[in-house]
């Protein structure tokens, strides 16, 4: 961690723009924790499409991009608003309507891709396969152990995502960032990923971050730009900082033709924004 090379900082608006249509996009956080939701929106305002999704547990992100028409494909593990609101509706209806191509994972096995792109590698061995439909639905190749037990074992091949997002609790100017609480699936995504976007809910100094190096996840040489989000994660939790707003999420899984633009001038950064909001819910 080093006060050296370009500063990172940018607004939401050039950090999205960064994004092309046909992009792979891995996204940070699980379920309605820690997802770096005010850059899924940016993605909808800037009318972003043919994106793949990869996530292991997508909520709210996939869900949005779906009913927003941004989504031709997502490998994900399980796809759900959590316990309070059950199943993502217009991801669900994305995909039985194959509007969208889902390839089905276990959250171990869409981790295991990953891992083994982080490692350089062309697949990554993986227990408890065996038995589910998920390998034949997939065509993950079987290997004999190569030191002689005569065990087989599944291989998932390496998932490489052109760009991974993520929202952190803090970050200073080079990229250097902090996550509190559970980092998730983060520290593998952010390895895997061609290249790196964060989103940060306060910036700091690399003085403060140099008192407890231990503590950065991401060191600002992986990270190409970054944007200064607070309630970046909003409607859903940051550890430590706020919870899941309930309410704004039940006022989203409403079906009217004007809740997205209500959804979207109610986030909290919709007074920052300059880009034109255009929703696509045909």
């Amino acid at each position: 961690m080093g006060n050296y090379g370009p500063k990172k900082l940018c607004t939401l608006n050039a950090l999205i723009e960064r994004i092309t249509d046909d992009t792979s996009i891995a996204l940070g956080g699980v379920f309605l924790h820690r997802g770096p939701f005010a850059a899924v929106r940016e993605l909808v305002r800037q009318q972003k499409r043919n994106l793949e999704i990869i996530k292991t547990a997508p909520a709210y992100d996939l869900d949005l991009l779906c009913r927003s028409g941004a989504v031709s494909k997502a490998q994900a593990g399980i796809i759900a608003m959590e316990g309070n609101f059950g199943l993502a509706p217009w991801s669900r209806k994305a995909i039985e309507k194959k509007e969208i191509v889902l390839i089905e994972h276990a959250c171990p096995t869409l981790i295991a891709g990953m891992r083994a792109a982080r490692y350089g590698l062309p697949f990554q061995p993986i227990a408890g396969v065996h038995g589910s439909e998920l390998a034949a639905l997939n065509n993950w190749k079987v290997i004999k152990d190569p030191y002689g037990s005569g065990k087989e074992v599944y291989v998932i091949p390496a998932i490489v995502p052109d760009v991974a997002i993520i929202h952190v609790h803090e970050m200073d100017e080079y990229g250097n960032a902090r996550v509190f609480g559970s980092p998730f699936w983060d520290r593998v995504i952010t390895r895997a990923a061609k290249r790196l976007l964060l989103t940060a809910e306060r910036i700091v100094s690399t003085d403060e971050l140099r008192k407890q190096p231990e503590l950065t996840l991401i060191p600002g040489f992986m990270v190409e730009a970054a944007a200064h989000v607070p309630r970046g994660a909003w409607p859903g939790s940051m550890s430590g900082y706020y919870d899941i707003d309930y309410g704004a999420v039940e006022n989203y899984l409403i079906d009217s033709t004007d809740t997205l633009e209500t959804h979207f001038n109610d986030a909290p950064e919709a007074e920052a924004q300059t880009a034109t909001y255009a929703s696509n819910e045909d």
